[in-house]
């Protein structure tokens, strides 16, 4: 008897960050991912890994969606009791509905709701249009792949071993309890990075290759978006369980807190 009420324990516990909409937390946070990842590696997809990180948040409920839900898991009634929406994406950018995408920049820009993007994310329709609403310099465009795209990276590239993040601005609330760390890391974004000049880069990072090299990137980045503020995270390679990092999930929960309005979203 009394390892079913543990079992009924944890399963109630887990609800409480991926399921409904109907709680009394004072905030709200949705966990968006296309369910791609490897399942060895993440076995409840990005967005689980991500929710479970963020769990520890008071005052906040979190919720995981998809790309595969109703709505593409973004509803008009969830997206505007949204306070702050975290996105990973890959290989199904195209499939994300174009009217989605202008509904979350109007949330950002006139609403005030945060934005938080991960790793391969930086493709993904609402990041790019996010991004456009600043100038890109022409100069970066000239120098990123594919050329003359805003949110592109200079390459890609399956050749690096771990990733060290160091702080550049330890002062920014992001940065908060974070010191230098190394992750495993298969993926590299190599600068520059063709997006609007961000209001402070608040974490750097040096991949080790497998030749021995090193590449130096920028890891993460801020900007304000209209009345809505938004956070880019570079690392992140589904092929990695980058997102049970603990300094990965303080960062994110750190961001989410950051980047939320100041007056709640409901």
């Amino acid at each position: 008897m009394k390892s079913c009420f543990t079992i009924l324990a944890a399963l109630t516990a887990a609800a409480t960050f991926v399921s409904s909409d109907v709680s009394g937390a004072e905030r709200r946070v949705v966990v968006w991912s296309e369910a791609t990842a490897p399942k060895d590696v993440y076995p409840n997809d990005i967005n689980g890994a991500v929710a479970e990180g963020l769990k520890s948040l008071d005052g906040w409920e979190v919720i995981k969606a998809g790309i595969d839900d109703p709505d593409q898991g973004l509803s008009d009634e969830r997206l505007n009791n949204c306070d702050v929406l975290v996105w990973w994406g890959h290989t199904r950018h195209g499939q994300v509905k174009d009217e989605l995408a202008r509904k979350i920049v109007r949330r950002v820009k006139e609403d005030g709701m945060g934005f938080v993007s991960l790793h391969s994310a930086h493709f993904a329709k609402p990041n790019i249009a996010l991004m456009s609403q600043l100038e890109t310099s022409k100069q970066l465009l000239e120098k990123v792949q594919p050329k003359g795209r805003v949110a592109a990276w200079g390459n890609y590239l399956g050749d690096s071993v771990t990733l060290k993040v160091t702080v550049t601005d330890p002062s920014h609330p992001i940065a908060q309890g974070i010191q230098e760390f190394l992750i495993n890391h298969d993926e590299r974004y190599c600068d520059p990075y063709a997006v609007p000049s961000p209001e402070t880069v608040v974490f750097e990072g040096d991949a080790a290759l497998k030749d021995g090299s090193v590449d130096h990137s920028q890891v993460g980045l801020c900007w304000t978006i209209g009345k809505g503020k938004m956070f880019y995270f570079q690392a992140g390679h589904e092929t990695n369980p980058v997102f049970f990092d603990a300094n990965v999930r303080k960062i994110i929960a750190n961001a989410v807190r950051w980047a939320a309005p100041q007056v709640p979203a409901r």
